[in-house]
């Protein structure tokens, strides 16, 4: 059965090595979508398509990113979303209306969209699998992280009740919650962290290898990424 990958938020920070780990992989063909891409920062390939996508918490600009794609029998389809934001350091009773309603849309009803319309895709494919990005925070609360916590926890849900429902269509759902990713603005951000405790996006890309490899039945899990060793 020929396999097709699709990626979201593609050229983001944690998107761009997740992209460059799958891209070796033998997927028949790859769907990068990114709100950002230009011909400096393309991944290119000969099975490689570059999409640009638009607010994905607007359901019809997910309608359109999916017109590119067409269901086959013949097909299983895998999507990875790093679509997601960060909002934080404020108590509950300092946070904002806007605060609250942009991690909900970002976190978690763009995320909602992607698994709407992925899960009509597969319906009517030959089975697939879908992973979402959410963080450590979801399962574990801290302080300031209210409105984040609270759109990754549900998202969490999301996932859960998407891996039940999506037996029947051969669809299995996961996601990975990472603590700290080792990207460029997490560094600017924790100057005198300790860098080889930190997940690298392309050990991520990797890991998501590992869930697709075995879609039939891994499903259903919140993968918490929390610190790595390096090895000898």
């Amino acid at each position: 059965m020929n396999k097709e990958l699709l990626i979201f938020g593609a050229y983001g920070a944690l998107g761009i090595g997740i992209s460059n780990a799958l891209s070796s992989k033998p997927f028949n063909k790859i769907h990068l979508f990114g709100s950002h891409i230009d011909d400096k920062n393309q991944i290119t390939g000969n099975n490689i398509v570059n999409i640009k996508s638009h607010d994905l918490s607007i359901e019809q600009n997910v309608i359109s990113a999916f017109g590119n794609i067409k269901p086959d029998k013949g097909k299983a389809f895998f999507l990875i979303s790093t679509v997601g934001g960060y909002t934080g350091g404020k108590n509950i009773w300092e946070t904002t209306e806007s605060d609250w309603d942009n991690m909900i849309n970002i976190n978690l009803r763009a995320n909602f969209l992607l698994a709407k319309h992925f899960s009509l895709l597969v319906k009517e494919s030959g089975g697939g699998s879908i992973c979402f990005t959410s963080a450590y925070t979801s399962k574990h609360e801290e302080k300031g992280k209210g409105a984040y916590g609270v759109s990754k926890s549900a998202l969490n849900h999301l996932v859960k009740t998407l891996s039940i429902e999506g037996r029947e269509i051969k669809l299995s759902a996961n996601a990975i919650a990472p603590y700290i990713i080792d990207t460029p603005a997490n560094r600017e951000w924790m100057t005198k962290g300790d860098y080889s405790n930190w997940i690298k996006p392309e050990e991520i890309g990797e890991f998501v290898w590992n869930i697709f490899s075995n879609y039939n039945f891994i499903s259903g899990n919140i993968f918490e990424l929390k610190e790595r060793f390096e090895l000898l």
